[in-house]
């Protein structure tokens, strides 16, 4: 089931077209990366399924009916853009936000603390918002953003300003809260993360998307049938409608190739074709691309 379908969305400013028709179905208890670059579009598309910029076309259904201020006033969202308020402290911060999404003073209380025991951060209470360090006025954000505990989070860029450690940190806290049943949208530029954590994607250039679906189904569309073998005991040749040899490297009579199987041919013929070489073959390993190189081909190809 899908928790959000956006369907034929436009949006544009004065001349500059944002969204071109969009259309997309958002599964309910999954991590969906919305990724493309600068400018694509997709902030637009977050703010529009936010209801604080008006399509100029199409409609956004959330749980397959028109989605209302109601619904987006449950949901969590946490944008690129950061703000607190410097001045106040930071518990008078958090039970504030809190309690403007409908939190009562003793639930909000009892689960920020929570929170910030689970992130260490809970000497800070009483501390003003202008002494934090960025990576930790990140923290309390998304504590915001999730106390609530909405079935749909939008975080946009969630590990921006964090060093790698607090980055798994926030990486394990997202991978949980979906355990616990929430739909997660992440945007973000980081493609090594939305291989950890994302369950379908999609990537929007130039207003339109591009593609989407499954990471893994994606992954493999792309490969090219490219294979890593780790052999010994000789050399290998390529073997015509077979296989080609696009690198061998030997160090100390262990090869390292990569090699490429003709698209007529198979893994078992391969692999048939290598042992009849008289090779010992210590491994065999499809190759599958990554997404930021998915990426990098998709976006320069547009």
């Amino acid at each position: 089931m899908s928790i959000i379908q956006i369907k034929n969305v436009s949006k544009s400013f004065g001349p500059k077209v944002a969204l071109d028709k969009v259309s997309l179905d958002i599964p309910e208890g999954r991590i969906f990366g919305l990724l493309g670059p600068n400018g694509a579009g997709k902030t637009t598309l977050i703010r529009i399924i936010n209801r604080i910029t008006i399509p100029g076309g199409g409609e956004v259904l959330f749980k397959d009916r028109p989605i209302t201020d109601e619904d987006v006033a449950r949901i969590g969202y946490l944008p690129e853009e950061r703000g607190l308020y410097r001045k106040m402290k930071v518990g008078d911060q958090v039970m504030y936000l809190a309690r403007l999404k409908g939190m009562s003073a003793a639930e909000a209380s009892k689960e920020l603390k929570s929170w910030f025991v689970r992130f260490g951060i809970q000497d800070w209470w009483n501390k003003k918002v202008e002494e934090l360090s960025k990576g930790m006025a990140q923290k309390i954000q998304f504590i915001t953003t999730v106390v609530h505990k909405p079935s749909l989070m939008i975080l946009d860029e969630p590990f921006s300003g964090f060093d790698p450690v607090n980055a798994e940190l926030i990486r394990k806290e997202i991978l949980r809260l979906k355990d616990e049943g929430a739909t997660i949208i992440l945007s973000t530029h980081n493609m090594e993360s939305v291989e950890e954590l994302c369950d379908n994607i999609a990537l929007i250039n130039k207003s339109h998307v591009v593609i989407s679906g499954g990471v893994d189904e994606i992954r493999r569309k792309y490969g090219d049938n490219s294979v890593e073998l780790i052999y010994t005991g000789g050399t290998l040749s390529s073997v015509e409608g077979c296989f080609n040899i696009t690198s061998d490297v030997e160090n100390t009579g262990r090869h390292t190739a990569v090699i490429s199987i003709n698209p007529e041919s198979n893994t078992n013929a391969a692999i048939a074709a290598v042992l009849a070489q008289n090779v010992a073959v210590n491994s065999f390993k499809e190759l599958i691309p990554r997404m930021n190189d998915i990426f990098i081909k998709l976006v320069t190809e547009e």
